[in-house]
């Protein structure tokens, strides 16, 4: 609940502007709440504007994607890239291709950016981009087509030290070397303008396995924190099957668990005896099928259309993995129900604030989003270093890094949790240590 009076005005400046977005409006409510206790002890950011100006994006670039179909038929897009906050380095954040994207969807995702980047400690501001456009279907010389569109117009406003676009839903290597090959054409120079590039030409090692193994890093140390407890024996339920997933579904087993779910957008598979990865990769990376086809390959894999009863399956740790507001309140009550003691997020905003209060209530260990999903835009950090050094790090190197920084995330939120009197709380410790830091910024700065 909001009581502060200064988070309440902005607040309900959000409200009157951008009613209509009701996931950019889930996402402020969240991290302002949070916020109160650290504006009462910090009266220079009231009296700076620092919430009103931290709200309200820089800028928003929206514009029209033309392009020609195999028919020949000419299709129209939109595309949209949210510049939010520039306060301590060059807006960074991904695009997604989804029939869903619009304003508001893109405005959540880049306002979790700022913050998120920040918890990283790598110097990288907020930012968010996509286009309604689903490559589900589509040839990859139609894909190419729509990409060498959308690119045309997006370069005059990015570039290596303004604006660096990554992937995100349906924007894979596939799409990031087609908007790259444009970028270069268009602007005649090879720079590290994008990150999750293909590795011949200049794509960081650990990139693709980055928010999945991030993730089980971020989890991991939070259990060994707070709980003395680790992967070791535990059952996992996650859903999705695409790069976070899959490789959340192999450093899981790794660190000794049994992923028994994975799930699609049509419905969910469920292997008692344990997620084969190689069928599932074989399916979603080798020829772009559905999650159904598990259970026709895998005896004793149960296959149930719908995502949502994902949920039901017991499990010791839940990893939701594929979309924002997945998990209801109904969803969160299952999970208990049935045993889980651990959420942790791989997607955005994946959990509603009813299923969040529903894991609070019940005393889960909750990791959010722009913490426990970091360690995708943290190695498209380095990446940006490897291309500003002319030079590649190792797997094994990337790894480390990427490990390091998960564990320093956690540290960072409890840390700052326990200061504003919030000890233990993962979600007030990652929005008030990633906040404090722009924040800061954003006052030494000026208004800006």
């Amino acid at each position: 609940m909001l009581t502060n009076e200064y988070v309440k005005r902005v607040y309900d400046q959000v409200q009157k502007r951008d009613g209509d977005q009701p996931e950019f409006l889930q996402a402020v409510y969240e991290v302002l709440d949070t916020l109160q206790p650290v504006v009462a002890k910090h009266p220079e950011y009231e009296a700076n504007g620092v919430l009103e100006r931290l709200v309200e994006p820089e800028r928003v670039v929206k514009f029209r994607v033309a392009w020609v179909d195999d028919a020949g038929k000419v299709q129209v897009n939109r595309g949209y890239r949210v510049q939010f906050n520039s306060a301590i380095g060059p807006y960074k954040g991904g695009l997604r291709f989804h029939p869903t994207v619009n304003e508001g969807v893109i405005k959540f995702l880049g306002f979790e950016q700022i913050l998120k980047n920040s918890l990283t400690t790598l110097p990288m501001g907020g930012g968010k981009g996509g286009s309604d456009f689903d490559p589900k279907g589509k040839s990859d010389a139609e894909v190419m087509r729509f990409c060498q569109a959308f690119m045309t117009e997006l370069s005059r406003h990015i570039g290596q030290f303004t604006d660096v676009p990554a992937g995100d839903i349906n924007v894979g290597a596939r799409e990031i070397g087609y908007l790259f090959g444009q970028y270069k054409r268009i602007r005649d120079e090879y720079s590290g303008v994008l990150t999750g590039k293909g590795l011949e030409f200049g794509g960081s090692l650990a990139r693709t396995e980055a928010t999945g193994y991030g993730l089980c890093y971020y989890t991991a140390e939070a259990l060994r924190v707070l709980k003395n407890d680790s992967f070791e024996g535990k059952t996992v339920v996650i859903s999705g099957s695409g790069n976070v997933a899959i490789f959340a579904t192999e450093k899981a087993q790794e660190l000794g668990a049994k992923v028994v779910t994975a799930s699609d957008s049509n419905g969910y598979v469920y292997d008692p005896d344990g997620i084969k990865l190689d069928i599932v990769k074989d399916i979603k990376l080798g020829h772009r099928g559905r999650i159904k086809e598990y259970a026709e390959r895998v005896p004793g894999a149960e296959y149930h259309e719908g995502c949502s009863g994902v949920w039901t399956v017991p499990c010791d740790i839940a990893l939701p993995c594929a979309t924002q507001n997945e998990i209801d309140e109904a969803s969160a009550e299952a999970l208990v129900k049935n045993g889980c003691k651990v959420v942790c997020e791989g997607a955005n905003m994946p959990s509603t604030p009813e299923a969040i209060a529903v894991y609070q209530k019940n005393g889960l260990l909750y990791g959010p989003a722009k913490a426990a999903n970091a360690g995708g835009v943290a190695v498209s950090g380095l990446e940006m270093s490897q291309n500003s050094y002319r030079l590649s790090w190792t797997f094994e190197e990337t790894d480390a890094k990427l490990k390091s920084i998960m564990e320093s995330i956690v540290a960072e939120s409890l840390a700052a949790a326990k200061e504003y009197g919030e000890e233990g709380d993962l979600m007030a410790g990652a929005n008030i240590a990633g906040f404090v830091k722009v924040a800061n910024a954003m006052v030494a700065q000026g208004i800006l």
